[in-house]
């Protein structure tokens, strides 16, 4: 298509964002059904829905237009896609997928959002001020689902893909140095004399018991984490004797 007016690069853009939207309507199932993380995969199912509504808007700005949307082929959403492709291929464990799925995913917001951006102000300055209106829809939605997956990214997603080694280790070591005390607290405890202190004592050492238990369960799951990364990761002095030889 030869441009030679402001009018023939709009309908050209519109018919690029046209093939962009169709294209990520059939990535977005595979990106939810990838998804570990409740809220991301509801994210993705949402957006799904929005896209079909983009589909439309734009379906009925080219009526308007009486112009066809068919013919383009968009290669910068396809890379964009294929690029998301590859890493969903990639094994990886769950919560670094979750992260590694919403930097592809911003990556494709941010290009509609710029695409949007740049058509609508077209549609204003041709006077198609109904056409902007629905862009302009469509461009704020693309700006929701972008603030959405960073709000989901900094509060959970990458929190979570951070690698448990590194924040488990001082829990590790707190916990170890809580139960060396309550081993103390219970031999003292139990060294106490009898006589009216008795009671006590025994409420004392029975306190320091459940304490301890508490304290070992805590210890076990954090121990856990490690396990989920690589029993190797593990300080020396946590390791299975057996896991050593």
């Amino acid at each position: 298509m030869k441009l030679e007016t402001l009018h023939d690069l709009y309908v050209d853009e519109l018919k690029d964002l046209y093939s962009a939207e169709n294209q990520l309507l059939k990535a977005l199932q595979k990106m939810a059904n990838a998804a570990s993380d409740f809220s991301l995969a509801q994210a993705f199912t949402d957006h799904l829905t929005e896209t079909k509504g983009h589909v439309e808007r734009l379906d009925a700005i080219f009526e308007k237009l009486d112009a066809s949307p068919e013919g383009k082929h968009r290669k910068a959403m396809e890379g964009l896609l294929e690029e998301g492709k590859e890493r969903m291929a990639e094994e990886a464990d769950p919560n670094v997928m979750d992260a590694a799925l919403i930097a592809v995913a911003q990556r494709v917001e941010h290009y509609e959002m710029a695409g949007y951006g740049c058509v609508r102000t077209y549609a204003r300055l041709l006077g198609y001020d109904d056409a902007a209106d629905l862009l302009q829809e469509t461009l704020d939605e693309e700006g929701t689902t972008d603030k959405k997956l960073t709000d989901l990214a900094e509060t959970v997603i990458n929190a979570e893909a951070f690698s448990p080694v590194a924040t488990a280790r001082p829990v590790i070591a707190s916990t170890h140095e809580v139960s060396e005390s309550l081993m103390f607290c219970q031999h003292y405890a139990s060294s106490l004399p009898l006589g009216n202190c008795s009671s006590e004592s025994k409420r004392f050492t029975d306190l320091s018991t459940d304490t301890a238990a508490i304290v070992a369960q805590t210890r076990t799951r954090v121990l856990d984490c490690f396990d989920r990364v690589n029993n190797s990761s593990k300080p020396d002095r946590f390791r299975d004797p057996k896991d050593q030889l």
